[in-house]
């Protein structure tokens, strides 16, 4: 009795371990096989239909369709590891620069830093600036997340306030080939590569509350200046290593929270681990948690004075698009 329930134990994680690969294998083919939307459905039925044949054979005890099966997985898994990322693509404008600094005592000088005015979200003039920044002048930085997919999924921007009135904010994003968009499960399956922005936030922050329609929420972080100039240096680090070795975004593990999250980590090594991590839209909680934001009060209201969509959209055009977004 006992071996019969510990062969149906084991039957029943190689089957559950085969529709996992089987499901990774069905997107991979659709995500990355080389060629139009017919091939693909096609090479998605076979390979649909021999991994129902391979599970139901499984539990028939018959191993030629599984032996099969795990035969062409292998090559598709051989084939998945020659997909390399790439810096040479047609990207879309607004990821086509990617930043990287020089620092020279305590001013840094970035090479590209986006500056766009956008009228629409197809409609917008392209501008890349130099830009210089005196780290000793680094007084502030702010964490905005960005909803644009339920209250689960926000994006997540840090924006660096200095004491001449300049706002940089860093954002770690997919850098879209030109006419793409963003799909979530596409994300699993090397469909992007990650770029690294630096902006004004009256490009990076009014392009997504009054073009795109996301809704905004801006905190102040409890930070002291040298974890301050820490980060900032982080970002440079990732610009850098991003430069010299293009990589994929991954929906889960290598997107715009997580990235942030391993950073701050190599500064500061105890910040916990937590689902509100991955579940991004739940970020500001988290942090409230860690005793990370400042003001006064419980959350809901720390919640209700960072909501900046309104002010956002008010401030239009506003040169001073920064100081209207936080009063």
């Amino acid at each position: 009795m006992t071996k019969h329930i510990l062969t149906m134990a084991a039957m029943l994680i190689a089957s559950l371990v085969l529709a996992a690969l089987a499901a990774w294998g069905a997107g991979a083919l659709w995500f990355q096989l080389p060629a139009g939307d017919l091939p693909r459905k096609l090479a998605l039925l076979v390979w649909a239909a021999i991994s129902v044949a391979a599970l139901v054979f499984l539990w028939r005890r018959s191993w030629l369709a599984p032996s099969v099966w795990l035969v062409l997985l292998i090559v598709l898994m051989a084939w998945w590891r020659t997909i390399q990322p790439s810096h040479e693509r047609l990207w879309a404008d607004d990821v086509a620069r990617m930043v990287t600094g020089k620092v020279d005592g305590s001013i840094v000088t970035l090479d590209q830093v986006r500056n766009f005015d956008w009228r629409s979200d197809t409609d917008y003039t392209v501008r890349w600036e130099p830009r210089q920044y005196d780290l000793d002048q680094l007084r502030t930085v702010d964490v905005a997340l960005s909803y644009w997919m339920g209250p689960a999924i926000a994006h997540t921007l840090v924006s660096f306030g200095f004491a001449d009135g300049r706002y940089l904010t860093f954002s770690i994003e997919i850098r879209k080939e030109r006419g793409e968009s963003f799909d979530a499960l596409a994300g699993f399956f090397k469909r992007y590569e990650t770029v690294l922005i630096a902006a004004d936030e009256r490009d990076i922050l009014r392009v997504r509350t009054n073009v795109r329609d996301e809704d905004m929420w801006l905190y102040r972080l409890k930070m002291p200046p040298e974890m301050m100039r820490s980060l900032f240096m982080a970002y440079l680090d990732e610009g850098e290593q991003l430069k010299r070795a293009p990589r994929f975004y991954n929906t889960l593990i290598g997107n715009c929270t997580t990235i942030i999250y391993q950073m701050a980590r190599r500064i500061q090594p105890g910040l916990p681990l937590d689902w509100r991590l991955l579940a991004s839209g739940y970020l500001d909680r988290y942090l409230y948690d860690l005793g990370a934001l400042q003001g006064q009060g419980d959350f809901a209201t720390l919640r209700q004075h960072a909501h900046i969509t309104a002010r956002a959209r008010a401030a239009g055009q506003a040169d001073d698009f920064s100081a209207r977004i936080r009063r």
